[in-house]
This record gives structure tokens, C-alpha cells and sequence, in this order.
């Protein structure tokens, strides 16, 4: 079981809080770090946008990662969210262990996902 990285981009201090909660309660997640006041410039629909936003660093496992990515389309207000896991190649090994367990899934939810 590996550990990741998950990006993504809120519209609101609120929103973002809500799902970060949700994911952490739900044991999809381990921790979730807020950074409020980012500006975001993007192409939507043909247009270029600006926005402020909030980015979520997510710490979960690959093993949770689908049931995560799920929940997050769910909780999230974007039409397409921005969901991007990058895996951790390195780090603590106490901090690492700290986010599988917190990020673990069952061995009944580990089957279910193959």
C-alpha cells in the first residue's frame, strides 16, 4: 500500500472544510491541509477564468483512492473538480505509517474495489 498526494480546488474556505471533514470521518483520508487564498487561472468553456480558491492537500493510500475520488465528486460543487493524486516517492516512515492507518480501508472494502 502506497501513500498519495491528492490535489484539489475549492470554491469557498466552507466548502472545502466540509469535504475535508467528510473525507477524514470517513477514514478516506487521513489529513487534509486547507490553503486558503489561492488564484487560479484557467481555461472553462472557451473563456480564460480567474478565481480564488482554496487547495486541499489530501494524504490517503492508493488502496483508498477510488472510494475517495468517489466521495470527493460527490461533496464537490464543480461541474469537473480538479482531483489529482500524486504518489509520496518518500518521507517520514512514522508519518507515512500515520496516514495508512488513517487511510485504511477494510479487507471486505479492499475486495470490493477489485
Amino acid at each position: 500500500m502506497a501513500c498519495l498526494l491528492v490535489l484539489s480546488n475549492f470554491p469557498d474556505n466552507d466548502t472545502a472544510k466540509a469535504a475535508a471533514t467528510a473525507l477524514v470521518e470517513e477514514q478516506l483520508a487521513a489529513c487534509v491541509n486547507l490553503l486558503p487564498g489561492v488564484t487560479s487561472i484557467y481555461r472553462w468553456k472557451g473563456n480564460t477564468e480567474c478565481a480564488n480558491e482554496v487547495t486541499a492537500l489530501i494524504k490517503t493510500t492508493d488502496d483508498a483512492f477510488p472510494k475517495l475520488q468517489a466521495r470527493l465528486l460527490e461533496l464537490h460543487p464543480y461541474e469537473v473538480p480538479e482531483i489529482i493524486a500524486l504518489p509520496i516517492e518518500a518521507g517520514l516512515e512514522s508519518y507515512l505509517s500515520w496516514v495508512k492507518d488513517g487511510s485504511t480501508l477494510t479487507g471486505d472494502e479492499r475486495r470490493s474495489l477489485k
